[in-house]
């Protein structure tokens, strides 16, 4: 049974998160810990908010599933951001699968701050990546009318640690729709919702975050498991992947 002052908390999340029903459950066990999926569905429908809205057209889009991958396949891409000093650009990295992220903040987007920050992650990972998919953007391949020895410095890093480079298609950028997501994730939780006087409080705020996200945020796609959790779940069933044991490691660029 949920009190009033529960049940006020479940209406209020729901409201502001506009989270699916697992997400929500996920969440407000932390404060709530003997709420269960049935209970709170049967309070959002006392309250009215047991469906979320609708797309304009009033239907709702129809979810496309990615194939099943081994853990190790990367979604890389870059976005723009800013404080009171100035511009900066986030360069950020998310497995498909095991959903572990990875993101710094650089005074430029170059193809060779690419490559530093796509070895740093490649490094960082417990286990062994197979596959890296970015757009056709100068930082991650070369263009047409481009030749560099040894080709570009992001196929180097690639080739280095033994991954696959793929590229989107031309004019599909929604390919790479995951680490475009976890992009507006990170704004939304930073630059969006709080002011910055230099890149030294973003990039503070920003390792924070996703401490908590690879530590603490429970994923209705891993099942109720944390990022974290779910990597040290297949450490156990398949450990001949991994370089380290992932129960040691804190998944964070600067720790």
């Amino acid at each position: 049974m949920l009190t009033a002052e529960e049940e006020a908390i479940a209406v209020t999340f729901r409201q502001h998160t506009l989270l699916p029903l697992d997400d929500c459950l996920y969440a407000l066990q932390e404060t709530i810990p003997h709420l269960s999926r049935s209970a709170l569905h049967r309070c959002f429908q006392r309250h009215g908010v047991s469906r979320l809205p609708l797309s304009e057209d009033g239907q709702s889009a129809p979810k496309k599933k990615f194939k099943d991958y081994a853990i190790g396949y990367l979604h890389v891409d870059f976005a723009e951001v800013r404080t009171e000093q100035g511009r900066q650009y986030l360069f950020v990295a998310i497995d498909r699968t095991s959903k572990v992220a990875f993101a710094e903040l650089q005074p430029r987007a170059t193809r060779m701050l690419a490559a530093d920050f796509l070895r740093r992650v490649l490094e960082k990972l417990p286990y062994k990546a197979h596959t890296v998919l970015t757009d056709n953007g100068v930082q991650f391949t070369l263009q047409p009318h481009q030749w560099f020895p040894g080709g570009h410095s992001f196929d180097r890093i690639c080739r280095a640690f033994g991954v696959e480079h793929r590229l989107t298609k031309p004019a599909h950028p929604w390919t790479n729709g995951q680490v475009e997501r976890f992009n507006r994730t990170i704004k939304e939780a930073t630059v969006q919702r709080y002011h910055y006087e230099s890149t030294a409080q973003l990039n503070e705020h920003l390792q924070a975050f996703l401490l908590a996200y690879n530590h603490a945020k429970r994923l209705k796609r891993l099942r109720g498991l944390t990022p974290h959790e779910f990597v040290c779940a297949q450490w156990q069933k398949n450990p001949t992947i991994f370089t380290q044991d992932p129960a040691q490691l804190t998944l964070g660029l600067y720790t």
